[in-house]
């Protein structure tokens, strides 16, 4: 069974705050609306929302659908500022936090049946990862951030969990 996966991450930090899995292979535009969707109910309890989708061209045609939210591509170059054209840039962040995921954490190849398996195995890459992120900024950091590190991840992972549930 194929599946198309969907990994949303924050800006500055490259933490990952959505992952989901499309069963079939989904045009790229298709699935923005419903990855926005989970990434607005994982972010509800801490009272953030995304104001900007950054994508690539797989993704023109879709302003239309997520209203209150601004998606920009390589397309609307002409339209774009300066600021969404240095957002465009840290765009290609994303690519090397997908090869971590696939080469670390083990998200080049699914072991579980099914659509729901696939579902359960992008969200717990996703959690390995930021887990690894969170315990490699305590080691940096010193013991002084522990304790607001180790209620960030258990946050977190409750969080992505209970995305892994709902799906």
């Amino acid at each position: 069974m194929q599946a198309r996966l969907s990994v949303a991450v924050t800006h500055r930090h490259g933490l990952v705050v959505g992952a989901r899995a499309f069963p079939g292979n989904p045009y790229d535009g298709h699935t923005l609306a419903e990855q926005m969707e989970q990434i607005n109910t994982l972010l509800q309890d801490i009272g953030v929302r995304p104001t900007t989708a950054i994508v690539d061209l797989g993704f023109r045609g879709v302003d239309r659908e997520l209203a209150p939210v601004q998606v920009v591509h390589r397309g609307k170059s002409k339209t774009l500022t300066r600021a969404q054209r240095t957002w465009l840039k840290r765009r290609q962040a994303v690519e090397p936090t997908i090869g971590h995921l696939k080469a670390d954490h083990r998200m080049d190849r699914c072991w579980l049946k099914g659509s729901e398996g696939d579902a359960l195995h992008a969200v717990l890459c996703a959690a390995g990862f930021n887990i690894r992120w969170l315990l490699r900024a305590i080691a940096t950091r010193g013991l002084r951030a522990r304790l607001f590190f180790s209620m960030l991840v258990a946050y977190l992972a409750a969080n992505l969990l209970r995305a892994a549930v709902a799906a």
